[in-house]
């Protein structure tokens, strides 16, 4: 194992790159994850590890995990305290980091029938995350994130607590080609809209092969997407507030969908 210990090497450097740049994780097909939940996490999952790096301190608080980590990385590094914390995307760096490749769109599994959230441009990375921690708890077979943020930003990638790791996700930037060929499938394209002349969300009886589009946190669905739903749905709503976080409807919308 490699010990590091200078901010200037160029993999501590183009680790950086990749927490801060959505750019740089596609454009390399890489992505970092931080902290030890996140990265222990990835041992579960489909995710192959390029890189693994940790500090001593945490390399003896995590000894067995850690090992587990260092057979499955293609490489390791060591690093210091001090460098861990000038990477770190939070607070109070754990020391514990991996660099992971990012899965293909094949790797998407559709099935015949099945229940699946699109997200329309949706922004915030924390309502990204939480929809994807919320989708993976109550069941729901796929998550289709068309623009917006990335799922490998992260702060989503903490906010989902490893949900992104595990869930069926994938990424377009074609939403409306990906719901138009749902739909030549069997698929049944509901968009959430807040308007009254919607049909409620709780009197509605959705398809076996359905697929639920969210929309974005200020604007909802865009025009090209609404013009390919086949039904409208909303949340009843008797309290004085206009809309729900985009979060909050998704998971709404995800109870009443499997219920």
């Amino acid at each position: 194992m490699e010990k590091i210990t200078g901010k200037n090497n160029d993999l501590i450097k183009n680790v950086k790159k990749l927490l801060s740049s959505s750019k740089q994780r596609r454009e390399q097909g890489l992505f970092v994850l931080e902290g030890a939940r996140l990265v222990f996490d990835v041992l579960n999952s489909l995710y192959t590890v390029k890189y693994f790096l940790i500090t001593d301190t945490a390399l003896e608080k995590f000894k067995l995990r850690a090992a587990e980590m260092i057979n499955v990385s293609e490489s390791t590094y060591i690093i210091s305290d001090e460098l861990a914390q000038k990477l770190s995307d939070t607070k109070t760096s754990q020391g514990v980091f991996a660099v992971c490749y990012m899965k293909l769109a094949d790797d998407f599994i559709l099935n015949k029938t099945g229940r699946l959230i699109a997200l329309d441009n949706l922004q915030d990375p924390g309502n990204l995350g939480t929809t994807v921690r919320t989708a993976e708890a109550l069941g729901i077979d796929g998550i289709i994130v068309g623009g917006g943020c990335d799922i490998y930003n992260p702060k989503a990638l903490r906010a989902s607590m490893g949900s992104m790791l595990r869930i069926n996700v994938t990424e377009t930037e074609d939403l409306k080609s990906e719901l138009t060929a749902l739909k030549s499938k069997g698929y049944i394209v509901y968009g959430t809209s807040p308007d009254s002349s919607a049909v409620p969300i709780n009197k509605t009886e959705f398809s076996y092969s359905s697929v639920c589009v969210i929309g974005n946190e200020a604007n909802g669905m865009s025009d090209e997407i609404k013009d390919i739903c086949d039904v409208f749905i909303t949340i009843p709503m008797l309290g004085r507030a206009e809309s729900l976080n985009a979060a909050a409807a998704a998971s709404i919308t995800m109870w009443e969908m499997l219920r």
